[in-house]
């Protein structure tokens, strides 16, 4: 079955696109595939891409409120999760202090920006 699209990228607002491209760089190890003021582009080895965009009065999510809905999140795979927390620690995420369901298999992080991600321990 095929579908009428496919996927080209997700872009993430946010106060200051660089950085955050940044971070992101450093946590999936892709290459900057197009860089503007306002936009900058990530890009996966297989044509996926993140994106980010400048909001000039950007406000961060604050999940789990509905005040300020996080609308989405990227869960991420990792093969070592405590090593794994040391490492997007060092490049500017912090762990989130609400855990659902403390113990499971994933934990939630906000990034620089204050977007919700999770890193999934590979089953």
């Amino acid at each position: 079955m095929s579908g009428v699209a496919r996927l080209h990228s997700v872009v993430l607002d946010c106060p200051e696109p660089k950085a955050l491209a940044d971070f992101y760089a450093g946590l999936l190890g892709w290459k900057v595939a197009d860089e503007e003021e306002d936009w900058v582009t990530l890009a996966g080895d297989d044509r996926t891409r993140l994106a980010f965009q400048r909001v000039a009065e950007y406000v961060p999510p604050v999940w789990p409120s509905a005040e300020h809905p996080q609308q989405f999140h990227l869960d991420l795979t990792v093969g070592d999760m405590a090593e794994a927390e040391n490492q997007v620690l060092a490049l500017g995420a912090v762990r989130h202090e609400h855990q659902p369901d403390e113990g499971r298999d994933w934990t939630v992080f906000l990034d620089p920006a204050g977007h919700p991600f999770c890193l999934v321990t590979e089953s």
